[in-house]
């Protein structure tokens, strides 16, 4: 990563405020659902769905890989009117989806090293994002507007299609649960034990899987290049809710014969979270660029504009304070992250009350360090 010092999006007009306002509660939400007190009492939207079905939580993921695509079109246009060609704009693509892959893994290496685990997970959140920009990228790069539709249906109905009719060993065709779904036996015939969980092995950020986190990408993509038109703002508001309207929609109908399934990704949830984006994009650009509602959006706004750093850093800072154990006054050792937790905030006749409370805390002190970083006009990008 690199220090970038330039001025506040909102005076950059290759840059929405209503797009830094979405990644910025996006991340928001991120952080506090991966940082509760305690993971044995979290309010059930806080969590994601066990298998299929979706939560709040589900919607996070998704929304920040739609976000992904939205931002693609207004950077490779203004790379492009720089004057920047093809060749360098596939390599800059490359260069930073190699950064951010590296960061995930490099995160997952040092949890092996801390926490002295048996086999490090090799996919990963931001491995995901890595591989579903860089692919993203090159489908737009090399092929054009017209390439992304295509390339859209193809990722989703394809891996429909491997799901639904690819032979598992030992489970047959067509199954969607935890142990005989296509993405998984390919997972553990590649991956082996270098995955989320084990016993048995699976991962939610999967090989197979990834194809259609794509699709979501690249649905992304389409909306940017829609704001970037010369559409009046009304207009572009109106197609953003009706595109999330009419998607819905179809990934409900779809879900009646694939289910929504965060953990596989599959193509439903895909195009269902995919229109939820949208319809939420639309709803920031009406409020805050077409109403012009800013003052209260001001602290996602700082987040959003350094939000992967604000990722990773919040995340490095709670493996920290796992790893840092002190020893309680009942004499036995804890984490510096349970210890925080029991002490200020396991206060409630409900616990779930007081680990919400100490994710919400946790995430009004990174909005302070956004919102520092955001006053020295310093952005932090890969």
């Amino acid at each position: 990563m690199k220090d970038v010092v330039e001025g506040p999006s909102t005076l950059n007009p290759q840059r929405l405020l209503s797009l830094d306002l979405f990644r910025g509660l996006t991340i928001a939400g991120m952080i506090v659902v991966n940082n509760p007190g305690t993971w044995d009492h979290v309010f059930p939207p806080l969590l994601h769905a066990e298998w299929h079905g979706w939560t709040y939580t589900d919607t996070i993921f998704p929304f920040f890989l739609f976000i992904v695509g939205v931002a693609m079109a207004f950077s490779f246009g203004g790379r492009t009117a720089k004057g920047e060609g093809r060749k360098a704009l596939v390599s800059h693509t490359f260069w930073r989806a190699a950064v951010i892959f590296g960061i995930g893994l490099g995160i997952n290496f040092l949890s092996v090293l801390l926490f002295h685990r048996a086999h490090v997970r090799i996919p990963g959140v931001l491995q995901r994002i890595a591989v579903c920009f860089f692919l993203a990228a090159l489908v737009y790069l090399l092929g054009g507007r017209k390439a992304i539709r295509p390339a859209i249906l193809v990722l989703l109905f394809g891996y429909w299609a491997l799901m639904a009719l690819v032979p598992v060993p030992g489970h047959g065709v067509g199954q969607f649960d935890l142990d005989g779904n296509f993405a998984t036996y390919v997972d553990r015939l590649v991956l082996g034990e270098h995955t989320w969980k084990h016993n048995p092995s699976w991962d939610p950020e999967g090989l197979v899987s990834t194809l259609p986190a794509i699709a979501t990408t690249l649905l992304g993509l389409l909306a940017g290049l829609a704001l970037r038109s010369e559409a009046a703002l009304e207009k572009k508001v109106i197609r953003l809710l009706l595109w999330g309207w009419a998607g819905a929609l179809a990934g409900l109908l779809w879900n009646r014969f694939l289910p929504i399934n965060k953990n596989l990704w599959t193509s439903s949830y895909a195009v269902f979270m995919s229109a939820l984006a949208a319809a939420c994009l639309g709803v920031c650009l009406w409020a805050v660029d077409l109403r012009g509602w800013r003052t209260w959006a001001r602290p996602f706004q700082w987040l959003g504009t350094n939000a992967l750093f604000l990722f990773v850093a919040s995340d490095l800072v709670t493996i920290a304070m796992i790893w840092i154990k002190l020893t309680g006054a009942d004499g036995k050792r804890r984490s510096l992250y349970g210890t925080i937790y029991r002490t200020v905030f396991d206060r409630f006749a409900d616990p779930r009350l007081g680990s919400l409370l100490f994710a919400l805390t946790y995430l009004l002190l990174w909005t302070a360090v956004a919102g520092l970083l955001y006053r020295k006009r310093v952005f932090i990008k890969v």
